[in-house]
């Protein structure tokens, strides 16, 4: 995932949980917020440490860059995208970590049919 597609900066997350809106199943929580200014979606990802150590959480983030990856060329409009990592994320698969994200993404109608 290139480098202009990531949220990186603490007050960039905030403006997302603040005025965004969100939506969550048993693994993930999902927060977007519309930019109309940008020419892509971007991506924040958040994994805390009660989820395990510093080899569990980089595991998980790699699982959600990769299927953001995957289905970056379905994803509709300009957002930003906040995922935070819940505890039973630690325990998936690349492929139950990727279906997770997609019912999200669909969910919230940001994620065409294709």
């Amino acid at each position: 995932m290139k480098k202009v597609y990531r949220i990186k900066k603490n007050k960039e997350f905030q403006v997302v949980f603040k005025y965004g809106k969100s939506f969550a199943n048993r693994q993930l929580v999902l927060y977007y917020k519309e930019k109309k200014e940008q020419q892509h979606f971007r991506i924040g990802l958040s994994v805390s440490k009660k989820i395990g150590n510093a080899v569990v959480r980089n595991q998980v983030k790699r699982y959600l860059r990769q299927a953001f990856y995957e289905v970056e060329d379905r994803i509709i409009g300009h957002y930003d995208l906040v995922v935070i990592a819940r505890m039973p994320a630690k325990d998936m698969n690349f492929h139950e970590v990727k279906n997770s994200l997609v019912h999200l993404l669909t969910k919230t109608k940001l994620l065409s049919k294709e």
